[in-house]
């Protein structure tokens, strides 16, 4: 390496030969990608632009017309995996890659690499279904990715309008095979996603051979579509086509009609259902007035609605029953309680002293009130009081007599 300054500069000659120093010390390696032009020129040598599948990105490649011959005839886009050294030529300060070896990439290969990616993917769970997004009712605005001019385009937009007329689309016209269909279908889904009014986007194309579709399975554009927040159709090639993009899709359609039919409503079945609401809903609501209307019939049909106060009189004679029995059994309770208290009152007369004095006895009191119970201890001349059975007496003692 030199130094370099604004009062030192190096000459073009200088920089241009120090990168091709450089660049011959580099050793040959195999890149993969898909030719997207091819120029054979007299002189023996060919000429190709290699595209990544994935990005905007490209390789100048040049080879003799017998390594190229190898692998001849090459289908369009045909994606190859060339073994080369990279070329700087300094008169025209160009990058080259010269070719020793291509080798295109079979369709068994290209199946094999799609199971491995469908595998690492499904592991992460991109294609679990609790990912996957319930689509509108009525979308506000579709989104469609389709080719330019294509009859997947008019299957979609007419079929939709057919089914609401009102429908809102937002179009983007894109590659949707070759080289570059990565890179703007990529490109058109990131700005739909990122447009607030898109409430659906659908991404379609008609059918293909398989290495048409292949773009519809390339890992970047899997994963962006992953990462999605807007619910997303996919409706690529046949019902027999399967592109990874189907699987993280939220939505498989096997057709460009049936993504239309699945994202809009049918207007006819729309309206028929509302008038089959509106049916029953009258349905019910004139059996509903129909049982009230009964009701109230059966009650002003009751007798005490055409006249108030057989409520009054249907119960006079219950009240009347109930009075008499209320009284019967007042007499008869107060008649037992009187010959109860009869019964109590002869008991407690024959236990009463009262009882005994009306049979002929009397009861002597000594003059403190004490009873005189022995004639013994009563001296001559105490005074006594004496209890009949009617009245009392007043006697003193004159002598006892033994």
């Amino acid at each position: 390496m030199f130094e370099t300054s604004s009062e030192k500069p190096a000459p073009v000659r200088v920089v241009t030969e120090a990168i091709k120093e450089y660049l011959d010390r580099l050793g040959p390696i195999w890149i993969e990608g898909e030719i997207s032009e091819l120029n054979e020129r007299s002189g023996g040598m060919a000429f190709m632009r290699l595209r990544d599948t994935s990005a905007d990105m490209s390789l100048s490649v040049m080879c003799y017309k017998t390594v190229l011959a190898s692998v001849q005839p090459l289908p369009a886009n045909a994606r190859v995996v060339i073994h080369a050294k990279a070329s700087w030529y300094t008169k025209s300060g160009t990058l080259t890659m010269s070719a020793k070896e291509i080798r295109q990439v079979g369709v068994g290969e290209l199946l094999a690499r799609l199971e491995e990616l469908k595998s690492a993917l499904a592991k992460e769970g991109l294609f679990d279904a609790d990912r996957k997004v319930a689509l509108p009712r009525l979308p506000k605005k579709v989104g469609l990715i389709c080719g330019r001019n294509t009859d997947a385009m008019k299957d979609v937009v007419e079929n939709a309008r057919r089914r609401w007329p009102a429908v809102e689309f937002e179009i983007r016209e894109v590659a949707v095979q070759g080289s570059a269909a990565v890179v703007e279908v990529s490109q058109a889904l990131a700005e739909l996603e990122a447009d607030g009014d898109v409430d659906v986007i659908i991404i379609t194309r008609g059918g293909g051979s398989f290495e048409d579709l292949l773009p519809f399975s390339d890992e970047s554009l899997v994963r962006l579509a992953g990462s999605c927040l807007t619910p997303i159709v996919s409706a690529i090639g046949h019902e027999k086509d399967s592109p990874l993009l189907d699987l993280v899709a939220d939505y498989r359609a096997s057709t460009p009609t049936d993504a239309a039919k699945r994202v809009v409503p049918d207007i006819a079945q729309e309206i028929a259902d509302i008038d089959l609401i509106r049916q029953r809903l009258f349905r019910k609501v004139t059996h509903l007035l129909d049982f009230e209307i009964s009701t109230i019939s059966h009650l002003t049909a009751r007798p005490v609605m055409k006249d108030p106060m057989v409520i009054v009189s249907s119960r006079v004679d219950q009240i009347s029953t109930a009075r008499d029995r209320a009284a019967r059994t007042m007499t008869a309770l107060i008649d037992s309680e009187k010959r109860e208290l009869k019964q109590v009152r002869a008991h407690l007369r024959s236990l009463s002293p009262q009882s005994t004095l009306d049979r002929g006895y009397s009861v002597a009191t000594l003059e403190d009130g004490a009873i005189a119970r022995d004639a013994a201890k009563i001296p001559a001349g105490a005074h006594l009081r004496v209890r009949l059975a009617k009245g009392s007496l007043e006697a003193t003692v004159e002598r006892r007599v033994d």
